[in-house]
């Protein structure tokens, strides 16, 4: 007799997500051990409280709850007024026009993504994108009947535009980036996106469909030392942005996301309605209502950034301390290190005995290196420190 699970999902039992084993393993630790003697870099789960606008949103949205319809449906895309503010606030963002019928909220970036997988992929067709990459890529392209192929990326991790192009296809449906990114912390120059826009162009003409150029863009608003993160927008006619406030409002539990599209992408109304169309058949139906409530008080607002750089800061000097060779990252809240000794699941094992967790590499597409969250406090960066020369040291 066969298993109650699908064929497909008896094979992801195998390969669920590392970062989220990692976090539920520190769980434990932390129970075993006590929650001052783990230090837990596994999960970018950030603990910055939210701007003080939230609570003032909340008592509104308390104050209105027992009205008829407080919590009732919207139209699938989110409410009209929400989208027009949102159009103005990404207009001034991404450096170009965004109108209200360009955005579609949704449940968290995934959200989105999942949306509008449902809508461009047929069975066999490919997604590509650089490594490493976000663990869930995969899973989200093969909900679809889709492939993720990837590429690697230059050894600082910018884009390796010629493997990009060499790699494109009769099935490619659509290239991915992910800036800054999850979990390089680099930023892509805009030059060599309007290099790849460039290559697109060419290999859409030559396959004779467009391919689609997605920007997953949830850490946009963290970038260090006077970093910009350039828009794919004005450089792309078949562009795609989807974000979130998980991190730069610190409410990845509520779970509000948004996609835009190109204003000037051709069939841009028909993408929009079909992708609108595509959240509601897979059961997202709207983005949660209080998220929605909540943005009308603070959209536009975000934590403390300076937070986040001393904590960077803090961070590369434990590593460099312990002798573990890194890229600085230019934004997001994430260092990706080299392994000592070169087998990241081993190394992160000696970690994990040291009460220090991270997450091997292989789990983003990349052996050999490691990913650490700095999304917490500069008192528990400083104190892994040891962890981290105990581990470096078994590995001399």
């Amino acid at each position: 007799m066969s298993g109650v699970l699908s064929k497909q999902f008896e094979g992801y039992a195998g390969k669920s997500s590392m970062v989220r084993k990692m976090f539920e393993a520190g769980i434990k630790l932390k129970q075993q051990y006590g929650a001052d003697k783990v230090c837990d870099f596994s999960i970018g789960n950030p603990d910055l409280p939210p701007p003080a606008e939230v609570k003032t949103a909340m008592l509104e949205i308390a104050e209105h709850a027992l009205e008829p319809f407080a919590f009732g449906y919207m139209p699938n895309a989110g409410f009209p007024w929400l989208r027009e503010m949102m159009a103005a606030e990404l207009t001034k963002e991404q450096g170009t026009t965004v109108t209200a019928d360009d955005v579609m909220f949704s449940g968290g970036a995934a959200g989105a993504m999942n949306a509008l997988f449902r809508c461009i992929l047929d069975p066999g067709d490919e997604i590509l994108v650089s490594k490493p990459y976000f663990v869930e890529y995969g899973f989200y392209v093969e909900n679809f009947g889709g492939n993720l192929k990837t590429v690697a990326t230059k050894p600082d991790f910018n884009l390796d535009l010629a493997a990009l192009e060499q790699a494109i296809g009769a099935k490619t449906r659509a290239v991915m980036v992910n800036s800054p990114n999850n979990p390089t912390g680099q930023i892509y120059p805009k030059e060599d996106l309007e290099k790849l826009a460039a290559i697109l162009r060419k290999k859409s003409a030559e396959f004779g469909r467009p391919i689609i150029l997605i920007s997953d863009e949830p850490y946009r608003f963290l970038a260090f030392d006077g970093a910009v993160v350039p828009s794919v927008l004005p450089l792309y006619e078949y562009s795609v942005v989807l974000g979130s406030f998980a991190k730069n409002l610190s409410l990845p539990g509520e779970r509000i996301g948004y996609l835009v599209a190109t204003h000037n992408m051709p069939e841009k109304e028909k993408f929009m309605s079909s992708v609108i169309m595509a959240s509601r058949i897979i059961g997202h139906v709207n983005a949660p209502i209080v998220g929605q409530k909540l943005l009308k008080h603070v959209l536009g607002k975000q934590v403390d950034l300076a937070v986040y750089a001393e904590r960077r800061n803090a961070m590369a000097k434990v590593l460099t301390d312990a002798g573990i060779e890194f890229t600085m990252p230019k934004g997001a809240f994430y260092f990706f290190p080299l392994a000592p000794g070169g087998d990241d699941a081993a190394f992160c094992d000696e970690l994990t005995k040291n009460l220090v967790l991270g997450v091997q590499g292989s789990a983003f597409g990349m052996p050999g290196y490691f990913r650490l969250a700095f999304c917490h406090s500069v008192d528990v960066i400083r104190r892994s420190a040891d962890g981290f020369k105990k581990a470096r040291a078994a590995f001399k």
